[in-house]
């Protein structure tokens, strides 16, 4: 199957984002970004959007060795309960080969 791209894009941080004071926050992301190297992940790209686009503050493409990987790492950010600090979608996809 190859790599498994996922594609995020975070529609607003919360307001448990915006308790925490900013050395919380720094602390917080650099565990999320640990999850991600944890399973053998990388992060291809992040964006910050937020000066074009209303609705939509950033996006990013991360790239998993598997479906298994991407799922641990669900389940570390969980333990995170990174879901109580962003309000985000993500999209999981392969590499279209050339037709």
């Amino acid at each position: 199957m190859g790599k498994i791209y996922k594609c995020w894009t975070v529609h607003r941080l919360t307001e448990a984002w915006y308790s925490l004071a900013q050395d919380e926050q720094n602390a917080l992301l650099g565990k999320v970004s640990n999850c991600l190297k944890q399973v053998g992940g990388e992060a291809v790209i992040t964006c910050n959007i937020s000066w074009s686009n209303e609705g939509v503050g950033a996006f990013g493409v991360e790239a998993f060795p598997s479906l298994e990987a991407v799922q641990e790492h669900r389940r570390l950010l969980d333990a995170l309960n990174w879901g109580r600090y962003i309000e985000s979608t993500s999209y999981l996809g392969t590499e279209m080969q050339p037709m």
